[in-house]
């Protein structure tokens, strides 16, 4: 919602038609070796790790050693044979065409035995290779799937429904792997390499992308994609997943109407962003919106919308743009409402600034584990960016900004749910006060382990934002969804 094969590193030395069962039985003869007085210890040591449900990979096309080996050597010869020069200069469907043509000769030629079914899946694996982003297509084709793990050439982890799978999806070695991930992040003009081994990036449809190559990641670069769902979803759906209840969806909705001021809390996959996409949602069409974000992946619905997306330094160390020079500069564009797509650093300052100076309803998202943990981190955010501002001081500054404080978290049972609705009402000495209007109430869980649970009204009939909610002409439909949640 808000998403081993253990396989030799090569290929041919394992011919064998079951990967995973090489791999398990070799720890059993070495622990043999070092303790033969142990006999009688040792079977139930080696038929141990064979039942484990969690380590059985996910099949993702069915494909055996024997044809990743075909695969291979074909490959090897359209590599030989095509003019890479002349393919870059066709359009896709001309080169995918092209290369079908190629490799269809090199299999009369090597007289490979397929059946018609391996022949086509063998060409379009082919063509992924040279012009998509090959294992990964059809990882990338499903839409149930929330992140795909890439740990090296050999594993690929996938995460669907909260939990996260081993499949049997594998690169041919690591440098194909490393150019997948050169070509990814190149499309949108960055690069990664070993002189700068760490990149953010993004797929076109907005999923986001981190790449760590080596030196830095040991046995091969490690690939991460947060992908977004092809329908985008809007706060009726995470009523339907039960992430919110209605009237706490009719609360949320009044809260990004009546241009009220928001940050988005919450730990690593919780759905802060898709969250944010939802409340995105309720602006109204004729604002002028603004977004900075690291790599852009925000999908707004209204027209009037500038995205804005950081830069990192060239090779000589120049030219980088930060999240706060996006923004200071913002502010100078007439922006209606700023939206952050993460706030991680001393932007933070320029955020409340903006929020607190006539950009009401801009919007934020930070990790923190709770509403107040969240305030916290923006105060420390702060100071680190070197203001020597008292406590009390920034923490004015933040009550007179930040009106709620939302928090989303991904349970242990792999669902995600919108936890607390809370309000910044003010100080009581260094303290900040908050208020929380709806909270997320865990009472058990089901026979195969989900969490049961409902959200709950607190009973706060009239919230500090009250006035501005009767501002805007939402006052009789916030008291309405208050009255039902009291119910």
């Amino acid at each position: 919602m808000f998403g081993r094969r253990t396989a030799p590193a090569q290929p041919p030395a394992a011919p064998a038609s079951k990967p995973a069962k090489p791999a398990a039985p070799k720890p059993a003869p070495a622990q043999a070796k070092k303790r033969p007085a142990d006999a009688p210890a040792a079977p139930p040591r080696v038929a141990a790790p064979a039942p484990k449900p969690s380590e059985q990979p996910v099949e993702i096309g069915g494909r055996s050693d024997e044809y990743f080996q075909t695969k291979t050597t074909i490959f090897n010869a359209l590599i030989d044979t095509i003019d890479l020069s002349q393919l870059a200069q066709l359009d896709t469907e001309s080169a995918a065409e092209e290369i079908r043509d190629i490799v269809n000769e090199i299999i009369s030629i090597k007289n490979v035995q397929m059946s018609i079914a391996e022949q086509e899946a063998l060409l379009q694996d082919i063509c992924n290779d040279v012009l998509g982003y090959g294992p990964l297509e059809p990882l990338l084709a499903r839409d149930d799937i929330a992140d795909i793990m890439v740990n090296g050439s050999s594993r690929v982890f996938i995460e669907v429904g909260g939990k996260i799978q081993l499949t049997n999806v594998r690169f041919r070695d690591n440098a194909q792997l490393m150019n997948i991930c050169q070509r990814i992040v190149s499309q949108v003009g960055r690069r990664v390499d070993e002189a700068s081994p760490i990149c953010d990036a993004r797929l076109p449809d907005g999923s986001r992308v981190n790449v760590i190559a080596p030196p830095l990641s040991i046995d091969g670069a490690a690939l991460t994609i947060r992908k977004f769902k092809k329908d985008k979803l809007r706060i009726q759906d995470l009523v339907n997943f039960g992430s919110i209840s209605p009237e706490g969806a009719k609360v949320l909705e009044i809260i990004g109407h009546c241009r009220i001021n928001t940050l988005i809390s919450g730990g690593t996959g919780s759905g802060k962003t898709t969250l944010l996409n939802c409340m995105t949602g309720f602006i109204e069409h004729d604002e002028r919106i603004i977004t900075c974000e690291d790599a852009a992946e925000l999908q707004l619905q209204q027209p009037h919308v500038v995205r804005l997306e950081t830069r990192p330094p060239n090779l000589e160390g120049q030219g980088e743009v930060t999240m706060r020079d996006l923004v200071k500069n913002c502010l100078r564009m007439r922006p209606e409402r700023i939206i952050v797509g993460e706030v991680r650093g001393p932007e933070a300052f320029d955020l409340l600034q903006a929020m607190n100076t006539g950009h009401d309803g801009s919007m934020g998202t930070l990790h923190a584990n709770s509403p107040r943990e969240a305030l916290q981190r923006v105060e420390s955010m702060i100071t680190m960016g070197g203001y020597n501002l008292p406590s009390k001081t920034i923490r004015e500054m933040i009550v007179g900004s930040i009106d709620v404080v939302i928090q989303a978290a991904r349970l242990r049972d792999g669902s995600r749910r919108i936890t607390h609705i809370t309000e910044v009402l003010g100080t009581e000495g260094d303290t900040i006060i908050t208020q929380d209007l709806f909270v997320y109430d865990i009472t058990g869980e089901d026979d195969n382990g989900g969490i049961i649970g409902g959200h709950k009204s607190t009973g706060i009939a009239r919230p500090a934002f009250w006035d501005r909610a009767k501002y805007y002409g939402k006052e009789a439909e916030l008291a309405g969804a208050l009255d039902a949640a009291a119910e």
